[in-house]
């Protein structure tokens, strides 16, 4: 009985010990937490924000509440909230706000610091995330993977990882990982080197197929699937990668040659979509209704028919404006090229055309020359109204550092991006709200599931695609079906 009692009346020293007394002194300090989600806009369907208290301190007490009611206290540097708690305080403060405060204790004495809060948005945020996950690599595939975030609950796992397939003298790497319409039934990927091709499953189905052909100059590369019916856009790229030795930039990619191209999946047949020899032409995009393809071209003859060694001295000369085709999914056929977006006029480069769900808004990453933006520092997220043909740069979302790969929600009221400016050397994902009025809101990180940085912190993400739903298959099906025969495509 005496034991229990001094065991009981320690845990109440403790209990007390950690609470914070009343009426505390503010000291006007900022509460400085990584990663920052201080003054953001929150999906009310996103996995608790997470983050660590860098102030100075012994003890730390943080309180995160509602306007419209509820409270959590939680102990500790790294704040971890208890994910049933939160989800309760978000769903009772849609369309309101939430306030942080945080209480240290210093030399005995607990000070309060200043509060920051956030806003709940109406509009939840699609469940999934895809992503590639890879360590920092310029010359070997190491261990990397496609996985995907159920972002209401954080839970993450493996799609496909580049481990299946380990052969000592040729690794395997795969990308370009995309779905149709925000949903898991029909959807790609690449495999190159071991066991190569380009995979695509379409509902219970899977074929690996060869999309180089004697009459096109690579196999697919960066992908477009259609959002109804069964063809995807691809770019076929002559893709290389070289170094700086003195550029803070350190790598260049750079696509000497490139076309696009039409995949007819009934038909396992490819034709050309844009083939000019004096443009370079990439990463095409499909509107919402399936009747208009935009991509980016660089048409500048006098770099194209250089030698493809003079091409690569002049790397920082190319630039590429957004172009668009008619379609007309009846026939497959296109109409003539349209300029969209004049950037090679301002001497800046125009990439990743990406359309809102509503058809309104395109999106693209804007720097000054190239293809691959997600190595160059002053790639900036831009935003255009196709109902008037006004763009502007998405401020409020941009930073001092490279911000590209980007994509909408399916709901159009969501942005995700890829972006260095955290440390300028690993690309971490970001999520910002775009309201109604076309407005961006201060962007957050992906909730982290490691506070102490030794995982996400050291690895970089790129090419995030929302989903609806969670991808089919499991690791052990996709490499089951990598293992198939790529099927030779037919040109026509």
């Amino acid at each position: 009985m005496r034991h229990r009692i001094i065991v009981l009346l320690s845990l109440s020293l403790l209990v007390f010990s950690c609470s914070v007394p009343d009426g505390i002194r503010e000291v006007g300090e900022e509460a400085e937490i990584f990663p920052d989600y201080r003054d953001v806009v929150i999906p009310p369907n996103i996995s608790s924000l997470d983050f660590k208290i860098l102030n100075d301190g012994s003890r730390f007490m943080t309180a995160v509440s509602g306007t419209k009611g509820g409270e959590i206290k939680v102990r500790g540097r790294d704040v971890r909230i208890p994910s049933k708690k939160w989800q309760a305080l978000l769903d009772a403060n849609k369309g309101s706000d939430i306030v942080w405060t945080v209480n240290v204790k210093r030399k005995g004495e607990w000070v309060k610091l200043s509060q920051f809060s956030g806003t709940v948005a109406e509009d939840p945020i699609d469940d999934y995330l895809v992503y590639r996950l890879l360590a920092p690599s310029y010359e070997f595939y190491t261990a990397f993977s496609i996985r995907q975030r159920k972002l209401s609950t954080g839970e993450d796992k493996e799609v496909y990882n580049n481990r299946m397939h380990y052969n000592p003298k040729e690794q395997q790497c795969m990308n370009c990982h995309q779905f149709q319409n925000y949903r898991t039934e029909n959807w790609q990927m690449h495999v190159r080197q071991v066991l190569g091709g380009t995979l695509i499953v379409t509902g219970n189905e899977s074929r690996k197929v060869n999309l180089k052909t004697d009459s096109t100059i690579s196999a697919g590369v960066y992908p477009a699937w259609h959002p109804t019916d069964r063809l995807i856009a691809y770019s076929v790229n002559r893709t290389r990668q070289f170094f700086h030795e003195k550029n803070i930039q350190k790598l260049e990619v750079q696509d000497p040659v490139s076309d696009l191209i039409l995949y007819d999946i009934d038909h396992n047949s490819v034709s050309r979509i844009a083939d000019d020899p004096m443009a370079f032409e990439t990463f095409p995009t499909w509107a919402p209704d399936g009747k208009t393809l935009y991509y980016s071209s660089a048409r500048q003859p006098e770099i194209a028919t250089l030698p493809s060694d003079s091409i690569a001295i002049c790397f920082d000369k190319i630039r590429y404006d957004l172009m668009r085709k008619s379609f007309d999914p009846s026939t497959k056929t296109f109409g003539p090229e349209e300029l969209v977006y004049d950037a090679k006029s301002q001497d800046l480069s125009a990439m990743e055309a990406r359309i809102s769900p509503d058809g309104r808004y395109l999106l693209f990453s804007l720097g000054g020359y190239g293809t691959f933006h997600i190595w160059h520092r002053d790639s900036d997220l831009w935003v255009m109204d196709l109902s008037t043909g006004e763009s502007r740069p998405l401020s409020e979302a941009n930073s001092q550092d490279a911000d590209s790969f980007h994509n909408w929600s399916s709901n159009g009221r969501w942005i995700v991006f890829t972006s260095r400016r955290d440390d300028g050397l690993f690309t971490r994902v970001y999520f910002s709200y775009f309201d109604r009025e076309g407005n961006a809101h201060k962007p957050f990180m992906l909730p982290m599931r490691d506070l102490s940085g030794h995982k996400d912190e050291v690895y970089s993400y790129n090419v995030p695609e929302f989903c609806i739903e969670p991808v089919r298959q499991s690791v052990k099906d996709l490499s089951r079906m990598i293992e198939q025969d790529a099927l030779q495509a037919e040109f026509k």
